[in-house]
């Protein structure tokens, strides 16, 4: 090995949780902060809770609001057009085949 291209080994170095759980570990820093730890992940304790550190839960829950109030303001424009349309078709009267490729007099 190249000597002091290598960043210094710490055998014993201090791991803290946010739950308040401590551990000791190699690593090149001498203390390490963690957001989740073996003590506190929902796979090793079996409970059912949500990891969401950056809001990523709540910001896909405020976007899928958005998206369901957007089909529905599309349903009812879609809707409301479509009745124009129905009573525009109503007020007109039909008109044979023959009578709309006739050509009109000049």
């Amino acid at each position: 090995m190249k000597k002091d291209i290598h960043p210094k080994y710490h055998p014993n170095a201090k791991v803290t949780c946010a739950c308040g759980a401590q551990f000791t570990t190699g690593s090149t820093k001498p203390e390490i902060q963690v957001d989740i730890c073996c003590a506190c992940h929902p796979f090793f304790t079996g409970e059912m809770k949500f990891v969401d550190t950056l809001g990523r839960v709540d910001r896909f829950l405020t976007q899928r609001q958005k998206a369901q109030k957007s089909i529905f303001v599309k349903k009812k424009v879609r809707r409301q057009q479509k009745r124009k349309t129905e009573e525009k078709v109503g007020d007109e009267k039909s008109k044979t085949l023959k009578e709309m490729l006739k050509k009109p007099a000049r």
